[in-house]
């Protein structure tokens, strides 16, 4: 447990698709684990997080008892689940794993239309030696230009009805946002930086994570410091999720 009365925080996104290797020939969330617990993180945002799977379950003798969440979480940590889609084997959704304990948690539905389940997830946890909460929400906007722009109204709304000017904010998650049009409106209307924009100048590009194009994955923040950024994508991080991780150090 990391005190202080000012703590560097080690912030997290990483889209793990369910648990699979990106064309799903592999299992790979002990490995996945693996990599997270060795970078110690404060919080970690995940997307398309399996709650749970009955098939999977049965199919593959390594498949954790527990949710995914729950599994990937550090001994002793914190964990909120926000389950989106549901189906005939289980379902899945976004969840928020935190050294810290969360002393609120709310999942919303955002889902624009019937062909996809999307929510947001919003938490507020209690870090040691801050007065004020940290606010943390995850997200995972749609595939399409219309939902997305209907959904980041959505996240507006939610932060200015829930989330006071003065108290520290990540926002973080897949954006899906591949033209960057995100950016602008959440530095307009909110006054969130993007980490990667603030600490190297480009958002980082995530997707496909062994050869990243695309700029679909964002680390947002309101009232914190960025003291660096970095994208996981190589060596043992190379070949688990579609989505490379990315990851930042934020102080107040």
């Amino acid at each position: 447990m990391k005190t202080g009365a000012d703590p560097a925080l080690t912030v997290v996104t990483y889209n793990i698709h369910k648990g699979f290797s990106a064309l799903n020939r592999r299992l790979v969330v002990h490995e996945i684990r693996e990599r997270l617990h060795s970078l110690a993180p404060d919080v970690v945002f995940l997307q398309e997080v399996q709650g749970a799977h009955r098939r999977h379950s049965r199919r593959h003798v390594a498949w954790p008892e527990a949710a995914q969440h729950e599994f990937l979480a550090h001994e002793g940590g914190h964990t909120a689940y926000g389950r989106n889609a549901t189906y005939q084997d289980g379902h899945h959704g976004n969840a928020i794993v935190s050294r810290y304990p969360i002393l609120k948690t709310e999942n919303i539905d955002i889902s624009h239309h019937a062909l996809e389940s999307r929510g947001l997830l919003h938490c507020e946890m209690a870090v040691p030696g801050w007065e004020e909460p940290l606010h943390c929400i995850n997200v995972h906007l749609g595939l399409w230009a219309r939902s997305r722009r209907f959904q980041l109204e959505w996240l507006c709304h939610r932060i200015r009805e829930a989330v006071p000017e003065s108290s520290p904010l990540v926002v973080a998650g897949d954006f899906n946002d591949w033209r960057g049009s995100a950016t602008a409106v959440l530095e307009r209307e909110l006054g969130l930086a993007e980490v990667f924009e603030r600490a190297l100048g480009r958002h980082a590009r995530s997707f496909p994570a062994r050869l990243p194009l695309l700029a679909l994955d964002r680390i947002y923040v309101r009232g914190l410091r960025v003291g660096g950024a970095q994208r996981l994508a190589e060596g043992a991080w190379s070949g688990l999720s579609d989505h490379a991780a990315l990851a930042a150090r934020l102080t107040r």
